[in-house]
């Protein structure tokens, strides 16, 4: 049987933050609650879905808190870490939109470019002869009321440039020859902090990600 290999590449979302009122502290969602969890078992056994989330990771924005947070900075090396790779799929710009790192919505396209490049350029991996995977660019999904005061206040402005990355990251994709799904279209964000997934949300979007794999892979 052939398999076929999945990247995963996000933050909260993708990591599993369970949403709590206050924003913090939190556990992760069980493996087969998160999205990449459904996805892999709405895709069967020829997939391997591979989960690279962190929470708060960017795409390029550099956190004066926490060095690992920027998305650009780690994903080549995990790229090369999992080669061979079909699929790399690419869910990020939530974060970027917070109140500190003063982004405007095509600041945050241009660090998703600098992945697209980064998927595209990661041929050979590390000594190997593997093509690079296609790629999946999805936009995520606005944020609702935060109740919590302190995340609130990292938000603050950041729903009008969320909204506007979707239309951002098709036109991106569609330079780079790179597939798109915009999550706004399926789920909307129901966790009770505002930001983050519920199971149903989980459940949704791991079931549209799993048919848009199939489409893109080409298979049954």
């Amino acid at each position: 049987m052939t398999i076929r290999h999945i990247l995963c590449f996000g933050d909260s979302l993708t990591w599993g933050w369970k949403p709590v009122p206050e924003g913090t502290p939190t556990t992760r969602y069980a493996r087969d609650e998160r999205w990449t969890g459904v996805m892999a078992k709405a895709l069967g056994d020829g997939f391997h879905v591979i989960e690279e989330g962190l929470s708060a990771r960017t795409t390029t924005a550099l956190d004066a808190n926490d060095p690992r947070l920027d998305g650009s900075a780690y994903l080549p090396a995990a790229l090369a870490s999992h080669m061979p790779l079909d699929l790399v799929i690419i869910m990020l710009g939530t974060n970027d939109a917070k109140n500190a790192y003063r982004r405007t919505a095509h600041d945050i396209a241009q660090g998703m470019a600098r992945l697209v490049g980064q998927v595209a350029a990661s041929t050979g991996g590390v000594s190997t002869g593997y093509k690079a995977p296609a790629l999946l660019v999805v936009a995520p999904p606005l944020p609702g009321d935060i109740p919590g005061p302190w995340l609130r206040a990292q938000f603050d402005g950041a729903v009008p440039k969320i909204a506007a990355l979707a239309t951002q990251y098709e036109a991106l994709a569609g330079a780079r020859g790179a597939a798109f799904l915009d999550a706004a279209q399926h789920i909307t964000t129901d966790g009770s902090d505002g930001v983050h997934f519920t199971p149903d949300n989980n459940r949704t979007l791991g079931e549209v990600l799993a048919g848009k794999v199939k489409d893109i892979l080409q298979v049954e």
